[in-house]
């Protein structure tokens, strides 16, 4: 449906898409972060970056990639690794490799704290998200995540896709 004025006005069909859409994305994190900080004491952005962490090589990734990773400004990302850092759960330091770039490695206390929420975060996303979906629904959701994101941001390294190469 076009305007007089060139728009591309949504239908009924994708206008309700939208809405449903719009409300996932501020009532899911929140539901989530809840969740995390009731039974670990940590938010989910933390959660995030802990995990992140936790599954790379050495349990080390430069600050710049793993911001991408976690989708978080450098700025975010530097003051809740401070606050991470504070509670002996990540240290940064040079690259060994290239002094100019800053690692953020995941400590055994971090690694710990991970393991730990990692049991509950899984039954939570579980409860809310796929228990009420079909494989065929959750095969959807993926390719129409993976789809969106790509258009939001082509340029996107992360994440990176199991069974994908990088661009």
């Amino acid at each position: 449906m076009e305007g007089r004025d060139g728009t591309r006005w949504l239908s009924a069909e994708e206008n309700d898409a939208w809405v449903s859409l719009s409300w996932l994305m501020i009532r899911l994190p929140t539901a989530i972060d809840a969740q995390l900080q009731r039974d670990s004491g940590i938010q989910f952005f933390e959660y995030l970056v802990l995990a992140a962490l936790s599954m790379m090589p050495e349990r080390r990734m430069q600050m710049s990639d793993l911001a991408q990773y976690v989708n978080g400004s450098p700025s975010r990302l530097s003051n809740v690794v401070k606050r991470l850092e504070q509670r002996g759960w990540v240290v940064r330091r040079p690259s060994a490799e290239n002094g100019r770039v800053v690692e953020a490695t995941l400590t055994d206390a971090g690694m710990v704290v991970v393991e730990q929420a990692a049991p509950g975060h899984v039954e939570a996303v579980r409860r809310l998200v796929f228990d009420v979906l079909s494989a065929e629904q959750v095969t959807g959701l993926r390719d129409i995540g993976r789809q969106v994101a790509r258009q939001v941001d082509p340029q996107r390294a992360w994440p990176l896709y199991a069974g994908e190469d990088q661009e």
